[in-house]
């Protein structure tokens, strides 16, 4: 079994590859990436990691709070989207 860990607070200059290799220090990485912005393709400052379901709480506990590449991670267990209205958040915006 595998958990899924959401990354919060990382640097702009972090990729897929720089996750999963800190992360690896702490646990066996089935996965890892950088959410980017579709359009500019930048960083959006966060990510997630799937490990070994028996390394996850190590990694949190390891890595939460951390300071890495200059700036304080934040580990915890990724938590399932949100269903949003059609449309996005200010609900259907279709033109009739």
């Amino acid at each position: 079994m595998t958990k899924r860990l959401y990354f919060g607070n990382l640097s702009w200059d972090v990729t897929d590859d720089d996750l999963t290799n800190a992360v690896a220090q702490y646990g066996r990485v089935i996965s890892a990436r950088v959410v980017t912005d579709r359009e500019t393709g930048r960083s959006r400052g966060f990510g997630f990691v799937e490990v070994d379901e028996a390394d996850a709480q190590k990694v949190i506990d390891s890595m939460n709070g951390m300071s890495w590449y200059g700036r304080n991670l934040t580990v915890n267990e990724a938590r399932e989207r949100e269903q949003r209205p059609f449309g996005g958040p200010r609900g259907d915006r279709r033109r009739y």
